[in-house]
């Protein structure tokens, strides 16, 4: 059923799951949970719908016997990004072995993968258990993934997760965490022509902006020996009301791409002496920040079980070792690995993840739903 992966990815870029967190009237992930439980259902897997949040559901589907073997999770994402921008993004069109349309690399052709893959595998009668979790909302606050963990609870033993993300065929055991923190500048109002009554709050934010730029000038300096260096940038700013009043308020929020070891509580310290430095600056200054969001890095030992047997299943497959690799991309395998079940991210090559023009390689999507049943077929048995 392994050619299937290519039929079933062709239905899924053709439903618009487009998350209804970024893109205003966007219709979330009702349409393609029901096709993929539909799909899952007609292969004679088992099937569970969660749907904490109504209107984002989330799939949990079950092959083989789960009675002796290991149990091995497969996990991707059914939402994309909007779909402003794009040519016809739910029409696929074929070209020079490429699928093009919205989500066809992040990441339908790995979720069309995991299923087929889950299907082969329990047709190989295997003694353990694949799961395959599809789940909502990884493009904005990974709603999909905690329910699906919470669900499992503690009772449930998963012995590994491959999330397939687009990772070029190559096997990824860590990507970095990171850390939102808005910034706000407090003034004062005043008319323009009296500057001696206000406190410009865009023009102290200045020296608080050079001073997150020189930190990561700083960050560039201690790399992590898999993962590089951290980094932070500035994602949004916002301030003042009109022209001619001087601005009360200037706001802006930083994004800290973090390293392993590097937690919530190392940035906050990291950000509260850069603000205590300004302060010292500049004493008029009035400054606070806080966290937003933040999420986990992931680090795999390479030894693990789940790599050596990738590893194993992509000799077999393509007579090569995939390679071992750092992901540049956050993903649901923090939350994962989070829980305690050894994690790594496997999944096809293309490109245009979040762009206008975005493709997957079908040879490498093919190539991933051998290597998956291969994997799960060994890890299972």
């Amino acid at each position: 059923m392994t050619s299937d992966v290519l039929a079933l990815l062709d239905a899924l870029v053709r439903i618009d799951s487009s998350n209804p967190s970024l893109s205003e009237g966007a219709p979330g992930e009702s349409a393609i949970a029901a096709h993929v439980a539909d799909w899952a259902t007609a292969a004679g897997l088992r099937v569970e719908v969660l749907e904490k949040t109504p209107g984002r559901p989330n799939i949990l589907v079950r092959g083989g016997h789960a009675a002796g073997g290991r149990t091995l999770l497969l996990c991707g994402h059914l939402d994309t990004v909007g779909l402003s921008g794009m040519d016809q993004p739910l029409v696929p069109r074929i070209e020079s072995h490429r699928l093009y349309a919205r989500g066809a690399y992040d990441m339908k052709a790995g979720l069309a993968a995991a299923l087929v893959a889950c299907h082969d595998a329990a047709a190989s009668d295997i003694n353990g258990e694949v799961m395959v979790a599809a789940v909502a909302d990884e493009e904005h606050a990974s709603l999909g993934i905690q329910e699906v963990l919470a669900h499992l609870g503690s009772g449930t033993l998963i012995d590994a997760a491959i999330v397939t993300e687009p990772t070029e065929l190559q096997i990824g055991t860590g990507h970095r965490g990171f850390v939102w923190t808005e910034v706000e500048v407090t003034g004062v109002a005043a008319h323009g022509s009296r500057p001696h009554l206000g406190v410009d709050a865009i023009l102290n934010a200045g020296p608080v902006l050079v001073a997150f730029g020189e930190l990561n000038r700083q960050l560039a300096e201690r790399p992590h020996p898999f993962l590089g260096p951290g980094n932070l940038h500035g994602s949004l700013i916002d301030g003042g009301t009109e022209e001619s009043t001087i601005p009360d308020r200037c706001a802006f929020i930083v994004e800290r791409r973090t390293l392993p070891g590097e937690t919530v509580e190392v940035v906050e310290a990291e950000v509260d002496a850069l603000l205590d430095r300004c302060r010292a600056a500049n004493p008029t200054l009035d400054v606070t920040s806080r966290t937003t969001l933040a999420r986990d890095p992931l680090e795999t030992h390479e030894a693990a079980d789940i790599v050596t047997s990738l590893q194993a299943a992509t000799r077999l497959v393509s007579g090569q070792t995939a390679p071992i690799a750092p992901m540049s991309y956050w993903a649901d395998s923090a939350f994962i690995a989070a829980a305690g079940i050894p994690t790594v991210l496997y999944g096809p090559d293309g490109d245009g993840a979040h762009a206008d023009i975005e493709w997957v390689s079908l040879a490498g999507t093919e190539t991933c739903a051998q290597v998956l049943t291969e994997t799960a077929v060994e890890f299972c048995r």
